[in-house]
């Protein structure tokens, strides 16, 4: 025979060892695909076909099952009541049996036609393990790495699966390597042609906060949460955050003693990545005022039904408001939900409602200013004028 059967044994044993797959899986697989080589042979499409092979002998055992009838019309599918009796006692009309069938030259067509069947049941059963065992891990952190870079696209070693880390996905500016060592979000289990595909990431908002669910005990015990991220990976991040307990600081929790606790985020994210933690409020000018920090706000407009917002800021904090090409009022819109447009205070003119304003759509807040503080020279003359009217 082409196809020796004791050896088939010994390879579904080698495949199970070297793919990481039970044992019987493997067992079920090739005695599917042998069940579709004899069907194809010997039998027709629709017969229902049962392969056992013994792992230890080799030895294949075939059994077709058929209709008990009395008079038989298709011979593929039925067996008249006289021969099935001969086989098996007490049966009637109307039973379905299994009949052991054995050809001598099943080896030969096996080993001609179960081939690519089997490989490609091998892959479908490889598969379906790979799944059910990441599809429980989606939405995690987990350690991986890189097995190599491809252009764009960075192959990542999870263990018994590989992923994908796109373009979109991984840190601005970041360097990767093979043999690497890294933490990656897995965030998901994509099916394909070519099998199941998992998509990991560095970039997203998820792996910021699940690298501060790692740091920050708090949160597991609900003391603080994180209400809201917007990220720029490998450039910016805003957190904001809020505590569930009187009397805890929730930035202060996030920051750590000495800042251990960001820190420890931004040394895995990388250094270039500033990370800004501002306190959460359910008020939508508090919010406003917090996301764009450290701007100092002087008045805030909001629009609730447009969802938009006109921030006026102090002249000199313009610039520090809008950021590097507007990076900071671009992660503040985000992070609040709000559409909002930075405007510079007018030291000559006030603020005046528009007819949105007075619809009452629109709420206005000027913020309380602190005093300003006198240049050098405006302090010697203050200080000059006060002696001379003292001496007077």
């Amino acid at each position: 025979m082409d196809l020796d059967m004791k050896q088939l044994a010994v390879a579904i044993r080698s495949i199970a060892e070297e793919k990481n797959l039970p044992e019987d899986s493997v067992k079920e697989v090739v005695e599917q695909a042998l069940a579709a080589a004899y069907r194809r042979d010997y039998g027709d499409r629709e017969q229902e076909i049962r392969v056992n092979m013994n792992l230890n002998t080799g030895d294949i055992d075939v059994y077709v099952t058929k209709e008990v009838v009395e008079r038989v019309e298709h011979e593929a599918y039925q067996i008249s009541l006289k021969e099935a009796s001969a086989r098996k006692k007490n049966v009637k009309a109307g039973d379905n049996i299994e009949i052991h069938e054995r050809p001598e030259n099943f080896g030969r067509v096996a080993a001609q036609t179960a081939k690519q069947v089997i490989l490609q049941r091998l892959r479908e059963a490889e598969r379906e393990i790979v799944m059910a065992e990441y599809e429980d891990k989606i939405g995690t952190v987990i350690n991986a790495t890189v097995a190599r870079v491809e252009g764009n696209i960075v192959r990542i070693d999870l263990g018994k699966a590989q992923g994908i880390m796109p373009r979109s996905e991984q840190i601005q500016g970041e360097r990767y390597y093979p043999g690497q060592r890294l933490k990656v979000y897995l965030k998901d289990v994509e099916r394909s042609f070519r099998g199941p595909q998992l998509v990991v990431s560095r970039g997203n908002k998820e792996f910021i906060e699940w690298l501060f669910r790692a740091e920050v005990p708090e949160m597991e015990g609900g003391a603080v949460e994180i209400k809201g991220i917007a990220r720029e990976a490998g450039v910016r991040s805003k957190i904001a955050v809020a505590s569930n307990v009187p009397g805890v600081d929730p930035v202060g929790t996030f920051v750590g003693g000495h800042g251990t606790r960001v820190n420890a985020v931004v040394s895995e994210v990388g250094e270039q990545e500033k990370i800004d933690i501002v306190v959460w409020a359910d008020n939508a000018v508090d919010y406003i005022t917090q996301a764009l920090s450290p701007t100092k706000v002087s008045q805030v407009v909001v629009n609730e039904k447009d969802k938009k917002a006109r921030v006026i800021v102090p002249e000199d904090q313009l610039s520090i408001a809008i950021g590097k090409a507007g990076q900071n009022v671009r992660l503040a819109s985000k992070l609040t939900g709000y559409e909002l447009d930075i405007e510079a205070e007018k030291t000559t003119a006030t603020v005046t409602s528009s007819p949105e304003e007075e619809s009452g759509n629109v709420k206005a807040i000027e913020l309380p200013k602190k005093p300003k503080l006198k240049k050098k020279n405006e302090l010697e003359s203050s200080l000059l004028e006060a002696i001379e009217e003292h001496g007077e």
